[in-house]
């Protein structure tokens, strides 16, 4: 079994598949390190926006290492939420949230010319327990950061994968 898995990524290799975060030769950073550290990202509405935001900086400064920005990423991001869980009283007992984000990266020359674009969406939930608002309140919010999470990472990745079918320049 041991040797199947050590095998496996010689055989990928082969085919052209290498680790998106792998430096590159002689240890520098590789394509989509380096890109993502050049990206400047927007401001984005309200608390959920911030955490967003928040996220992005931290996954596209890894090694904390400051570099030209290059690129802006602008990021529209909602949060809805619906009942699915009806009781025979009319009260809810369970709540989705889905959190959608369009981005859009644009170099930042005179054109300002858009490089790619896309969508990132994640779905959860939590359950409604009877007279415990707070309860309620406190798992609404963990849920509300585990998408944002889920949703930072969904992006991250979009754009490393993107750097990295980038031909260098």
């Amino acid at each position: 079994m041991k040797r199947r898995a050590l095998l496996l990524p010689i055989l990928l290799a082969g085919c052209g598949w290498h680790p998106v975060y792998a430096p590159a030769a002689g240890g520098k950073p590789g394509e989509a390190i380096t890109g993502l550290a050049e990206i400047q990202v927007g401001i984005i509405p309200e608390r959920r926006g911030q955490l967003l935001r928040e996220g992005l900086l931290a996954r596209f400064r890894r090694d904390g290492s400051a570099m030209a920005r290059r690129y802006d990423l602008t990021i529209t991001y909602t949060i809805d939420g619906e009942n699915i869980g009806i009781q025979r009283d009319n009260t809810t007992s369970r709540v989705r949230l889905v959190g959608i984000a369009s981005w859009s990266l644009t170099a930042q020359d005179p054109k300002r010319t858009q490089l790619t674009a896309g969508t990132a969406r994640q779905v959860d939930g939590y359950n409604v327990f009877i007279n415990q608002y707070f309860a309620a309140d406190m798992e609404n919010d963990a849920v509300r950061r585990r998408l944002t999470d889920a949703i930072a990472d969904q992006i991250t990745l979009q754009l490393a994968a993107w750097f990295d079918t980038q031909t260098p320049k």
